[in-house]
């Protein structure tokens, strides 16, 4: 499970070879790919370190492979041998752009538990307020920010948008101080508040994007995402690891 961080220089060295597919094969490729109807969009085409492969990336940081006139279409892992030892180029391209994703979002339309102290790494948390072991992880949050990790709320309403809990998770995004409207709701406690622009349904497209289908959901800075409940010590491990 850890071998993407024993072998992550030795991945990026082979990413850095990686060229912008040739106008031919950009076409070809997607054609192919608009036949299947992916309804995902295209964001780059690229050279694998594989001859004849290509690297596609799709919005939301998956990858697919193509060959160069389009006709084989491969959905799976592509893994180098560096010394005998395997590196998950397809993991490592799709944590990539996890981070970048999850990174993106602004500190704004986040509820942040902050670190005690110094802030020696972070977690995005995608969230739901119904939800029993979000409630669990919500109680270790402390011991987190003890441990120098920020906690960054995002909204991901698991009954989907129009359920309560969408209808909790934009209460709380709606109030004037939402760290307390977090507190309170997962408490059972009910919260009025004014209805307002807020980021809950993009939250939620996000989540889906990157492959989320259930609460809690943790994003480790580089783009890992774990999912389900974690015990304080453990999150706060993989946090630094991934710092």
């Amino acid at each position: 499970m850890r071998l993407i961080q024993l072998f992550t220089a030795a991945a990026i060295a082979l990413a850095s070879t990686f060229a912008f597919a040739d106008d031919a094969a950009d076409q070809a490729i997607r054609k192919s790919l608009a036949n299947l109807e992916l309804e995902v969009p295209i964001e780059a085409i690229t050279a694998s370190p594989m001859s004849g492969l290509y690297e596609v990336k799709l919005q939301g940081s998956r990858v697919l492979y193509a060959s160069a006139d389009g006709q084989y279409i491969v959905q799976g892992n592509l893994f180098a041998l560096k010394g005998g030892k395997p590196v998950n180029l397809t993991e490592i391209t799709e944590r990539q752009g996890v981070s970048k994703l999850i990174n993106g979002i602004p500190v704004a339309e986040t509820v942040v538990y902050p670190a005690v102290g110094e802030t020696k790494s972070h977690i995005t948390v995608f969230t739901d307020t119904t939800c029993p072991y979000c409630h669990k992880l919500h109680a270790e949050v402390p011991e987190l920010n003890k441990r120098g990790i920020e906690v960054r709320y995002v909204a991901f309403p698991r009954q989907g948008l129009g359920s309560p809990g969408d209808e909790q998770l934009q209460a709380v995004w709606c109030s004037k101080d939402k760290k307390a409207a977090m507190d309170k709701m997962v408490d059972g406690k009910e919260i009025k508040a004014a209805k307002c622009e807020n980021p809950v349904s993009k939250q939620f497209a996000l989540g889906q994007s990157i492959g989320v289908n259930g609460t809690p959901a943790i994003v480790l800075a580089d783009g890992q995402v774990i999912p389900g409940y974690q015990p304080a010590p453990q999150v706060a491990k993989l946090a630094l690891e991934a710092k």
